[in-house]
């Protein structure tokens, strides 16, 4: 998957414009790499388009403790959206990860974050048919 690949899914995943899922999808993986440890952060980037990598650094090595209500509070402030976009982007994001990664990838990510983020996060991988 590619930079707009990933973009035109939040996009098309949210309704937003692509300018808007462009800021969504960064705003999302700045914050996701906060709430992950910078170990786990440098994974995710090494499996995501090259244009988002740079969003997926962790800021500091230790994952910071929040919940979902700041990931929300956050991701919207970033992206400049109210907080129903923000939730739908984060979801999209999520979705998107687990669609241009491996699945041990997502089953990480995804293992680094609190219960109360999962209602965002569909662990069930799509059927592959």
């Amino acid at each position: 998957m590619d930079d707009n690949e990933f973009i035109d899914s939040v996009a098309s995943r949210t309704g937003a414009s692509a300018e808007q899922a462009t800021a969504i999808a960064r705003a999302t993986l700045t914050t996701l790499a906060e709430r992950i440890d910078g170990g786990q952060a440098r994974d995710l980037a090494d499996q995501l388009p090259e244009g988002l990598r740079a969003y997926t650094f962790a800021p500091h090595e230790d994952a910071e403790r929040f919940g979902l209500d700041v990931f929300v509070q956050r991701v919207g402030g970033r992206a400049d959206v109210d907080p129903e976009l923000a939730e739908a982007g984060i979801r999209a994001v999520l979705d998107t990860i687990r669609a241009a990664t491996t699945a041990d990838e997502y089953d990480d990510v995804i293992a680094h974050l609190p219960a109360e983020l999962w209602q965002v996060a569909d662990p069930v991988p799509p059927y592959d048919g």
